[in-house]
């Protein structure tokens, strides 16, 4: 029996549980026994260096890759015995997971639209285009868009069926500034009116502390400390979420410790 059928409706909810994770690729721990929740919606970031784990969990999450052990659920479902019914709940984005070129930005939606079974496709194509801007390329084929505007693109597909748990893999890659502000603002909004969930990963910290209620700081596949951005400041005595990113890649506070 699912747990969550007996908890108090007033009883706070985690849209995702991760338990003990792990995936090894031969004598390599990719993701080295993790483990974590988010609260239903809210926001966790996903901080560490390339190699650190971060697009491993995601696709472990998503039933792309396969989890050497441990757990995951996500909206009260096991994503090892039943994956789909979560999968229909939730999305991803990332501009490194191209979209078939050939095919014209709206035909990329309309299919995903599909796939999702999202009603009214095209009423909601047309939103997407106005919320991100993407009239003026809509009917361009995918393979001759721009880096940022296949960053706007995943982004749209990410939320054609209104996903009520969201993975993002370096969303505002390849943006400019002043797009990649608006986009975060597009973000906070959705989560706003829709209670959606966030899981994010990225390497601008200055996004990470915007967005993020959590953070889960990845060193060679294990989560190595955690907090809200604001007690990790505090904690290692940094004034932005870069240098404390740093202290962790280069084992400063560690040094640091030794020497007092």
């Amino acid at each position: 029996m699912d747990a969550t059928a007996d908890a108090p409706k007033d009883a706070p909810i985690d849209a995702i549980v991760v338990d003990h994770l792990t995936k090894r690729y031969g004598t390599t721990l990719a993701v080295d026994d993790i483990g974590f929740a988010v609260p239903a919606g809210g926001t966790v970031g996903l901080l560490g260096g390339n190699g650190a784990g971060k697009t491993t969990t995601i696709a472990l999450m998503l039933g792309i890759l396969i989890p050497t052990a441990g757990t995951i659920r996500i909206l009260g479902h096991d994503m090892a015995r039943d994956r789909f019914a979560a999968l229909a709940r939730m999305n991803f984005s990332s501009p490194y997971v191209a979209l078939p070129s050939r095919l014209s930005v709206a035909e990329n939606l309309r299919v995903y639209g599909h796939l999702y079974d999202v009603a009214h496709i095209e009423q909601r194509i047309a939103e997407l285009a106005r919320d991100l801007e993407l009239g003026e390329f809509l009917h361009r084929p995918a393979g001759q868009l721009s880096a940022g505007q296949k960053t706007r693109i995943a982004l749209a597909k990410a939320l054609i069926n209104r996903p009520a748990v969201l993975l993002l893999d370096e969303p505002t890659a390849s943006l400019d500034p002043d797009t990649g502000d608006w986009v975060r603002g597009l973000l906070e909004r959705y989560r706003a009116e829709s209670g959606c969930t966030i899981l994010l990963a990225s390497h601008n910290m200055a996004e990470v502390e915007r967005l993020c209620d959590d953070v889960l700081m990845l060193k060679r596949g294990r989560i190595v400390d955690r907090g809200s951005p604001a007690d990790l400041l505090v904690r290692y005595g940094r004034e932005d979420l870069v240098e404390v990113f740093l202290d962790i890649a280069r084992d400063r506070r560690q040094a640091a410790e030794l020497i007092a």
